[in-house]
């Protein structure tokens, strides 16, 4: 399945995906929409980058001049030291180039930097870019490119999968503006949740449903179901469930959804969970109702409301408040009101039991009920509840 192949990166750590040049151009044309001077005078680092073949590194320098860029700065990592091992071959733009070293190009990083016209036909683009190798390896958690980072602006870039959470804290202690990517359910991370709770961090633009193609090096295992080869023999994988994260404004998120009353969602809306019932359901352990799709939000409810986490791509921060995520550690401003470690898990098809006790369901969204899920949970006077998916809870701003 194409959507598996994010969580196999993880696993075998082969996250080295190129971001297509037209995605890239897509999200950075949102900002420009917003704020035509965004970019202007400022620096901006790509780090994580492989600038000899990145998109990103080539969109920002074809552009320097049109965003009025200050600097364009871009890092790539060693070759031996990331974690897969392919084989590495320099490419000639490096090999021949004056000041090649067959070893360093294995041990050490490169940097490229954009800030003048040197080849003097009075621009500034992609054929001024000057590239030397780094000091270290090139990793974004060493002092050489944390000093890098101190004197950007932005930080722009598609950074590891598995080290999502460690680089976006890394940009944040550093309080630099920034757009990366990463997949959606991120947002259940505990370190990451309270940014998108306190407005701090929140989805881009241009991505809100859908797979994304990502290029990617040449012995890549090409085993997710999504995935094409291009007449120049060049790789691409389908992903599932990606997104940019960003603390950039941008018009979007600021159109505040159209939506139905209660009244008229439980008789015309689209979706046979709702359509028909006398009610909203309540949870067994929040303070909240569930609401199972975005477009069936209640417009005149004033209480909490349980939403999924595709929500984010629809929400308007002058619409809605966010008071917590049903997840350990992401609702301390709004807890649950139930345990279940006397209940006993049991498997819907069969009813058999799993030998697992209910405090696994513990601050999840559960609802009253064996539902449609897999599992379902029972204590010993035979009352049934079970687990929704991982909820947003919010609530209208008056």
């Amino acid at each position: 399945m194409a959507n598996e192949s994010l969580s196999k990166a993880k696993e075998a750590k082969n996250d080295e995906f190129y971001t297509q040049y037209h995605d890239i151009e897509k999200e950075i044309s949102a900002y420009l929409e917003y704020n035509p001077d965004v970019f202007r005078d400022k620096t901006v680092l790509l780090p994580c980058d492989d600038p000899e073949w990145s998109n990103f590194t080539k969109y920002f320098a074809q552009n320097f001049e049109t965003f009025g860029l200050k600097r364009l700065i871009s890092t790539s990592y060693a070759p031996e030291s990331k974690r897969y091992k392919f084989g590495y071959v320099p490419t000639l733009f490096e090999t021949e180039a004056p000041h090649f070293d067959a070893d360093k190009s294995k041990t050490h990083g490169k940097i490229f930097v954009l800030d003048h016209d040197v080849t003097g036909d009075g621009r500034i683009d992609v054929e001024d870019l000057q590239w030397q190798y780094l000091e270290g390896d090139g990793d974004f958690r060493s002092q050489e490119i944390c000093n890098l980072r101190d004197q950007a602006d932005f930080i722009i870039t598609n950074p590891p999968f598995s080290l999502f959470r460690e680089f976006l804290a890394w940009i944040i202690e550093a309080n630099k503006q920034f757009v990366i990517i990463g997949n959606m359910n991120a947002v259940t991370y505990k370190e990451v949740f309270p940014l998108i709770k306190d407005n701090k961090m929140w989805y881009g633009c241009s991505i809100s449903s859908g797979d994304r193609e990502f290029g990617v090096p040449e012995e890549y295992p090409l085993t997710a179901a999504g995935w094409r080869i291009d007449e120049n023999g060049k790789k691409y994988i389908r992903v599932k469930g990606v997104r940019w994260f960003t603390n950039l404004d941008h018009g979007r998120r600021h159109q505040q959804l159209a939506l139905m009353t209660m009244a008229d969602n439980l008789k015309f809306s689209r979706h046979k969970e709702i359509r028909g019932k006398e009610s909203y359901e309540h949870y067994d352990n929040y303070d909240a109702i569930e609401v199972p799709f975005t477009d069936a939000i209640p417009s005149d409810y004033e209480g909490a409301m349980g939403v999924p986490i595709s929500f984010l791509d629809k929400y308007c921060p002058e619409q809605f408040e966010i008071l917590g995520l049903t997840q350990f550690g992401c609702h301390d401003d709004f807890p649950d009101n139930r345990r279940y470690n006397d209940y006993k898990e049991y498997i819907s098809i069969d009813n058999s039991a799993t030998g697992s006790s209910g405090a696994k369901t513990n601050e999840n969204a559960v609802l009253q009920g064996r539902g449609e899920k897999k599992t379902y949970y029972m204590n010993s006077e035979g009352r049934i509840v079970h687990s929704e998916y991982k909820r947003i809870l919010i609530r209208k701003k008056q």
